[in-house]
Formats: C-alpha cells, structure tokens, sequence
C-alpha cells in the first residue's frame, strides 16, 4: 500500500511539474509588412507597413502558434530552436507547419537597441512576413 502511494504521490508531482513548464504568450499586432523573392530569386522590397489590430498566441502545451487574422493562421510547433542573442537582439525561433502543411520558422525578435520593441517574422522559401507585436 505505501508502495502505491509513493507511485501516486510521484505521478501528481511529475504532472504538476509538466504543466508548470507550459505556457501561453498573448500578443497583439501593430502592424505587418511582407517581402516576397522575385522570378529571379532575388528578394524584393518590403511592402508598406499596413496597420493592423490582431491577436497572436504561443501556446507552448499545445505547441502551437495562432494569428488570429481574418483568415485564421495556425502553425503547429515541430522544434522549438535554441535562443540566440546578441548586442541588438534575442531571437526566440521555431520550427513549424502552417495550416497548409509547409514548412517555416518563426522568430520572436525582441530589438534591444529599439526599447525592447518585438517582432514576428514568418519565413518561408519565398516570402518573409513580419508583424510587430506587443505583449498583451
């Protein structure tokens, strides 16, 4: 019988301990540019910054990542990257799938040098989206 309490007492602490570790970041969007690869594979410009008012969520026990924009953008979290910083920026990056099953990486930037302003950038092959984000 103690044996089995023990077994419990580890089960609800190994539990408790996976849920502590999830968390979900809420962010809202400012605006969003893209920049897109032309026919000669050279990238092109930045598209004007559109205004825009969208919540964003990292949900890390879903593994997840959702912009909620007209049409709702789901990217399901395959690798959540090593952290990268340096004097200008920390760079939070992941592995991911879009609702359409292709590949890209995400990144949350937060610029030092630029009082901590944040940013998400969308990478994909072709085309590179980035919003800037506030934490909410």
């Amino acid at each position: 019988m103690t044996k089995t309490k023990i077994y419990a007492i580890l089960l609800f602490m190994v539990l408790g301990l996976q849920y502590s570790y999830s968390q979900n970041y809420k962010f809202k969007t400012s605006g969003f540019s893209v920049l897109e690869k032309k026919e000669n594979g050279k990238w092109g410009k930045w598209s004007d910054l559109d205004l825009v008012n969208i919540l964003v969520t990292l949900d890390t026990n879903k593994n997840r990542i959702v912009i909620y924009s007209q049409v709702i953008q789901l990217f399901e979290i395959i690798d959540y990257q090593a952290t990268e910083e340096n004097d200008t920026d920390i760079v939070y990056s992941f592995t991911c799938k879009d609702n359409n099953g292709d590949n890209c990486t995400l990144s949350i930037i937060t610029r030092k040098k630029q009082d901590n302003r944040k940013q998400l950038y969308i990478n994909y092959d072709d085309r590179i989206v980035v919003y800037n984000i506030f934490n909410m």
